[in-house]
């Protein structure tokens, strides 16, 4: 078990914008949550940590959107996500701790700007495309496995479709409910699963159903152009201080 303060002061905060977004509140804010544990712990730690948690809210996401979801969606990028997944458990013995830190901070800095940019200008919808939701499925996948970063990915390929905002959280909570169920089997192999993470998780266990069920409730009565305006600007620092760490230890002697 992880007994340090500062960890937890960054890792409830951390599940409770996760469980946001699994609520369907947010978009891609759940990438906060493995980056924010890396700022006091590894991020291979912190992925262990945050998986059975996030299964946990699968399982109240799934409850609370039952029947709400975009079947073409899910046939073009779910079986592509298995596939990252796959890909993501061969190749994790080829990236070390500091390369996926510098990942993780790329990934916050690059879909923090776009959405200030460009994404939060967008109005017009597009129709789903094949080649382009199998890329991105496989791309989710693999982030999803490596840092549980997978939303990113899957919103470059479903936020332009403009779904309804219950079907589209629906549609993000089955795929992301299948991809976690997937990665179980590979993070076990890998030893994510010790008896110390396992009680670390268990101790953040309680914040999971009811962090997704706000998100939820927020979904369903509130805007939430002000919540992503502050979650996207948190991704700015929080990927800052992730590439500037990767980078400082990577250029070390």
């Amino acid at each position: 078990m992880i007994s340090d303060p500062v960890f937890y002061l960054l890792a409830v905060p951390a599940v409770i914008l996760v469980g946001l977004s699994k609520g369907g509140f947010g978009g891609s804010i759940s990438l906060l949550g493995v980056p924010m544990m890396a700022l006091a712990i590894s991020p291979v730690t912190a992925a262990g940590i945050m998986l059975p948690i996030l299964i946990v809210m699968d399982v109240v996401g799934l409850m609370a959107w039952r029947g709400s979801f975009d079947r073409r969606v899910l046939w073009l990028i779910l079986p592509a996500s298995v596939v990252g997944v796959g890909l993501g458990f061969f190749t994790a013995t080829m990236v070390s701790a500091d390369g996926t830190r510098l990942l993780i901070g790329i990934l916050c800095l690059a879909f923090g700007l776009n959405w200030f940019v460009f994404a939060r200008h967008l109005t017009q919808a597009r129709k789903p495309g094949r080649l382009s939701g199998i890329f991105w499925g496989v791309v989710s996948g693999f982030t999803s496995f490596a840092t549980h970063a997978g939303g990113p990915p899957f919103q470059v390929y479903v936020m332009p479709l403009r779904l309804v905002p219950a079907v589209y959280a629906g549609t993000t909570v089955i795929f992301f409910a299948v991809t976690n169920a997937v990665k179980l089997v590979p993070y076990f192999l890998l030893g994510q699963f010790s008896a110390a993470n396992l009680t670390t998780s268990a101790i953040l266990l309680p914040l999971a159903p009811l962090a997704t069920l706000a998100g939820v409730w927020l979904v369903r009565r509130t805007k939430p152009e002000r919540f992503y305006l502050i979650s996207y600007a948190l991704l700015i620092p929080v990927g800052l201080k992730l590439v500037y760490d990767a980078v400082i230890s990577l250029a070390a002697p």
